[in-house]
């Protein structure tokens, strides 16, 4: 039984995919760079805004501007929540997680872009302000674990009793450093860079949200 479940945002709690795209594209549109598709760029998705922004610039052969990422947080800020929506019963998982366990939210997205993601999808009321960290905040970036391990402080729990459910390869490697097992999504746009012949014993797949229940 697990007395922690940590969650990671995009990909996993919410499909934010098009929105990111299109603001990602709409960048490149600002400097004359033709689109890329949006499943190319969901999978650039997961280390943070910087990193997606350089990746879709390479992806094009283009050098960014000094202001691409601020441009980018620009646009993105303005259309959060056009298309981005929870997946197929993640508010009812919650629920029934929450009643078992402490629930928590690990992300390399900005905290206050999550924070307005969950308030805007009532998610936010699953989880309590201080068990959601974002990738500004005061631990480095996943797949340091160093925010999996505050996490864990905060609610008491050991790493045997911590979950970290994610969609990439980023959250499988936090998971290893804070020696907790992972659940993977396969329905994240993330999980096509995940080795399944790399995983341990102890992580998980699932198909979709309501999965986790059986765990």
């Amino acid at each position: 039984m697990f007395s922690l479940i940590v969650f990671d945002l995009d990909g996993t709690l919410v499909d934010s995919r098009r929105d990111i795209a299109e603001s990602a594209n709409l960048v490149l549109e600002t400097c004359d760079v033709a689109p890329l598709p949006e499943d190319a760029i969901g999978g650039m998705v997961g280390d943070g805004a910087a990193t997606l922004v350089a990746r879709v610039f390479a992806a094009r052969e283009h050098v960014p501007p000094p202001d691409a990422l601020q441009r980018f947080l620009d646009i993105y800020g303005t259309r959060l929540l056009k298309h981005t929506r929870p997946y197929p019963q993640v508010a009812e998982v919650l629920s029934a997680l929450g009643e078992r366990a402490s629930l928590a939210v690990l992300t390399n997205k900005p905290l206050e872009a999550t924070r307005s993601i969950l308030d805007g999808l009532d998610l936010a009321r699953y989880f309590a302000h201080d068990a959601v960290l974002g990738g500004d905040g005061p631990f480095p970036r996943k797949p340091d674990a160093s925010g999996l391990q505050h996490l864990m402080s905060r609610a008491g729990a050991s790493p045997s009793s911590t979950l970290m459910v994610g969609d990439s390869v980023i959250d499988w490697r936090t998971a290893c450093g804070g020696a907790t097992a992972a659940c993977l999504a396969r329905y994240g746009f993330g999980f096509a860079g995940i080795r399944l012949d790399e995983l341990r014993p102890i992580d998980r797949v699932i198909d979709a949200p309501i999965e986790l229940l059986g765990l």
